[in-house]
């Protein structure tokens, strides 16, 4: 019977079980198409990226000898419609049976589903092979509770896999040290320089020019960043285990303005793109922890793992959960518009300017600068959800819509009310100085509320409480900053009141 067999591009995993045998009956077909360049304005990195790891995935499937259909970008043949595309490919190729990986968008998911039901032939579903979860994992193991709290959710990961577990207690006695990983760095610690790859992009991004896909942000045509094969992904990942994960832990949510990775591992693309799998991240990461138990501590392990065998699966299982519904949820009413400088990083708050060019010239920022940097100011100005769910899908290589839409519209933008996050996670200027040296050479005063020369955080973290009071003061987390609140005079009240709504009327002066 005569296949094909579809491969999107956050699909690019060498290691499934489709590829342990070659069949000169089987069709493999990836498409770059203005269908999913399109959909938002990305970065010119992502981009970039995707195009690149698939180009290379499909180079190597035919060096294993398997039947490869590749459309660029400007093939003729390319009509840019997905449902297009796989029409004419079975038509021309007398294909018996379509096959396909279960997608992880709801958008492709869907398109998909309803293409088979057209189909006059057979059709069928495989699992990407990917994750620890599956789909509906999250909703069965939260059917009939009313919070879904991912911390409950990862120490059943924990137990499941048995991982940083001895029998049923966890490892070091603490299930999460979340608490030692807070840590501002302050310079005393060497951190090594990234790892870099030598992928030239030039004709890719000639490419790009001639579709005249509309992108944002810079790149370097010699030297792209991100791993786009398996090879590049592996030396990745041993790189952060020989040389960073020793630290980890300790600095996973510090912000300087002279580094921008810090101590991160910058696998997220590789990973999302499903080119390494998390399982093989995590396992590589413990064993190097086992080897070198006298140097890492147990803290900078957890924290990492954490966020992938918690955050990361978690994420999904929400996303799925919860969707079609979820994408248009705005518990808080939020209506206004992103800033100018989101898209240019032409700010004066240090912060900000910061975290979006480093966005922008890296398709890069991680998990602090994007929920209390990026994030916290979107919510405190009141931003649209769709608004600030185009720009994080947009402008980060790792995004993609199941992980970037339940981090942004529940984590950060509380938009959902609080089925993922139990509090807005908002803060002044306080915070960010606990954590980073941005403050250090603002033009704002991070101890000021209200005058001139006040840090804009502070005057919108005290005017978002109190225009959102009848929504949140009923939260239990809230209390005590809401105490706090009503205790300030309604002179200092109206002041503040006065200097936000400056502010939000006029972001782009700031």
């Amino acid at each position: 019977m005569k296949k094909l067999r579809l491969i999107l591009g956050d699909q690019l995993n060498s290691q499934h079980s489709w590829f342990r045998e070659t069949d000169s009956n089987v069709i493999y077909c990836i498409f770059e198409m203005r269908q999913e360049t399109d959909y938002v304005t990305h970065h010119i990195q992502k981009v970039t990226g995707f195009f690149a790891a698939m180009r290379n995935f499909a180079k190597e499937l035919k060096i294993a000898n398997h039947a490869v259909i590749y459309f660029n970008i400007n093939d003729k043949k390319n009509t840019q419609s997905l449902v297009e595309n796989l029409t004419i490919l079975i038509e021309e190729n007398n294909i018996e049976k379509f096959e396909y990986l279960s997608p992880d968008e709801y958008r492709l998911d869907q398109q998909i589903k309803i293409f088979c039901k057209n189909l006059p032939i057979d059709s069928r579903v495989f699992s990407s092979e990917h994750f620890y979860t599956e789909r509906e994992d999250l909703e069965t193991f939260f059917k009939g509770k009313k919070q879904f709290l991912m911390e409950n959710f990862y120490r059943n990961m924990r137990k499941k896999h048995q991982i940083l577990m001895i029998d049923k207690q966890p490892e070091g006695g603490k299930w999460n040290y979340d608490a030692s990983n807070r840590k501002k760095w302050k310079g005393d610690t060497l951190i090594p320089q990234e790892i870099n790859f030598d992928t030239n992009v030039e004709d890719i991004l000639s490419d790009i020019k001639k579709a005249k896909i509309e992108t944002i942000g810079k790149i370097n045509s010699k030297y792209f960043e991100y791993p786009i094969s398996r090879k590049q992904a592996i030396q990745q990942l041993n790189y952060f285990c020989e040389h960073l994960l020793v630290h980890f832990g300790d600095y996973q949510d510090a912000m300087h303005t002279d580094k921008i990775y810090l101590f991160h591992s910058r696998i997220s693309f590789a990973m999302n793109t499903k080119i390494i799998s998390p399982k093989e991240i995590i396992d590589t990461v413990l064993e190097t922890y086992r080897k070198q138990q006298d140097a890492i501590d147990i803290s900078q392990v957890e924290g990492f793992i954490r966020q992938i065998l918690g955050w990361r699966e978690y994420m999904r299982g929400m996303y799925w959960m919860l969707m079609p519904e979820y994408k248009k949820e705005n518990f808080l009413d939020n209506k206004n518009k992103l800033p100018k400088f989101f898209w240019t990083g032409k700010t004066k708050m240090n912060c900000l300017k910061n975290a979006i060019n480093n966005s922008l010239e890296n398709g890069y920022a991680h998990h602090i600068q994007r929920l209390m940097i990026t994030g916290n100011f979107a919510l405190l100005t009141q931003i649209h959800p769709d608004e600030i769910d185009a720009w994080y899908l947009g402008i980060y290589v790792d995004a993609i819509e199941w992980v970037q839409l339940p981090n942004t519209r529940g984590m950060s933008q509380f938009a959902d009310g609080g089925k993922i996050a139990t509090k807005p996670y908002v803060s002044s200027g306080s915070y960010i100085s606990k954590m980073s040296n941005y403050c250090e050479s603002c033009v704002y005063k991070k101890a000021k509320k209200f005058e001139d020369d006040a840090c804009p955080f502070n005057t919108l973290y005290w005017n978002f409480l109190d225009e959102k009071q009848e929504k949140l003061s009923s939260n239990f987390r809230m209390k005590m900053i809401y105490s706090l609140l009503n205790k300030m005079s309604s002179e200092d009240r109206a002041r503040i009141k006065e200097k936000a709504n400056h502010i939000i009327e006029n972001l782009d002066e700031y």
